[in-house]
Formats: C-alpha cells, structure tokens, sequence
C-alpha cells in the first residue's frame, strides 16, 4: 500500500500524522511530499522514507498514491497561504487513492457536522483509518 502524506508550511501537521504512523504501522513505507521545502524537512525527520518538494511531486505522487493524508486545503487550489496551486488539489481530487482528510479552519473551509477538536484527536482518528485501510489491504493479499 503506497501511502502519502502531503502538506505545507511548516509542516507541523504532516510531522505529527508522520510520528503517528511510525509507531502504528513501522513496517509501512511512508513518502512525504511537501508543498515548500521546510514542510518536507520536517516530515522526513519525523521518519517519513522519502520526500520530495513541490508542485510535480505532488502530481506525481498522487497518480500512484493508494491513500493521500493531509489537511483539507490539500483539495482547495489556493489554500495554505496560496502553497497549493490549482495543479495541486486538481491531481488530489482526481486520484484514485483514498484520502484522509484533517479538517483544519484556517483554509476557510469548515465541514458541516463534523465537532471542533483538537489537533491531536485528528491525528489520531486519521492514523486509525489509515491503520484500518492497511490491515483490509494486507486481508486481500
């Protein structure tokens, strides 16, 4: 299972969902894929496998991603301060992959019916889906 966690800024995010997965899954390959090249420091120090930085590995990684974790703005051309470009979220939502998605409100979007909670209880909730995904993949093989 081809995992990829993508993110921007600083990276905080995609460090934590990073650190997280290691110590759920810590045979599971991960690639980080950030949108600037502190984001993808960041994720490769939190024991990300590979990374890379930009538009193109963003494109390219989701065309072969199985699942895409990242902040919601990952979808939104424009969001993260103008880091994801149009490029970007279009190769997102049109991949094949699953995506687990961290509703963050500073990319003004906000999803209805999903509760205000912390960071941290994201993280968490995405790691479990992730770890659910990969255990119903290992199933099949």
């Amino acid at each position: 299972m081809n995992i990829l966690v993508i993110d921007g800024q600083g990276g905080s995010l995609g460090k934590q969902l990073i650190v997280q997965l290691r110590k759920a899954l810590p045979e599971q390959p991960v690639t980080a894929v950030g949108t600037n090249s502190i984001a993808t420091a960041a994720m490769l120090k939190a024991g990300a496998d590979a990374g890379a930085t930009g538009e193109n590995p963003v494109l390219f990684g989701s065309a072969w991603a199985d699942l895409i974790l990242g902040p919601i703005g990952i979808l939104i051309a424009d969001s993260l301060f103008g880091e994801i470009t149009p490029a970007m979220s279009a190769a997102v939502g049109k991949s094949h992959a699953k995506k687990i998605l961290i509703p963050i409100s500073k990319c003004n979007c906000i999803v209805a019916g999903i509760p205000e909670l912390p960071l941290s209880r994201y993280i968490e909730s995405a790691v479990s889906t992730t770890v659910n995904f990969v255990q119903a993949d290992k199933i099949k093989e």
